[in-house]
């Protein structure tokens, strides 16, 4: 069971930036984008229920481990912003992020086993290499990087 907020759980821009820590502008950004919500206070200053510094956290993990703010943005779009998150609405993003991070591992996998193969051939050539792409044949799979993106 959830509790709704109350006047208490609000927190100016500045206190919410400084527990995070991030600059003032960051935390606009992210409001910006809809990553976390605000509301306007009696006297129209920025106010942020005290649950956003648990999505900054995870929004500050994600950008340093590379992952785009639209993908935290899509992950974060069912958690409700009038209110903290349930434990099970937690434990439904959780497990989203456990698949989006098992898809990145393989394609991370992917990519350092394509480059050990190439730069250990030495040739460096995508269109000669007889090891990566001889004869060119990838060109009939579409451009971009095929051998590592694709399933």
């Amino acid at each position: 069971m959830t509790v709704p907020l109350s006047a208490g759980d609000l927190l100016p821009i500045g206190q919410i930036a400084t527990r995070a820590g991030v600059p003032v502008s960051t935390v606009r950004y992210y409001e910006t984008l809809g990553l976390i919500p605000a509301v306007r206070s009696n006297g129209n200053a920025r106010m942020f229920p005290r649950h956003v510094l648990r999505r900054i956290a995870l929004i500050q993990v994600s950008v340093r481990f590379g992952i785009p703010l639209s993908e935290v943005a899509e992950m974060l779009s069912d958690l409700p912003d009038d209110r903290p998150p349930s434990r099970a609405e937690w434990a439904d993003i959780s497990a989203l992020w456990s698949e989006h991070l098992a898809r990145q591992q393989d394609v991370l996998a992917r990519m350092q086993a394509e480059l050990t193969g190439c730069i250990g051939c030495g040739c460096l050539s995508q269109t000669r290499c007889a090891v990566v792409n001889s004869q060119d044949r990838l060109r009939d799979d579409g451009s971009g990087p095929r051998r590592v993106l694709s399933p």
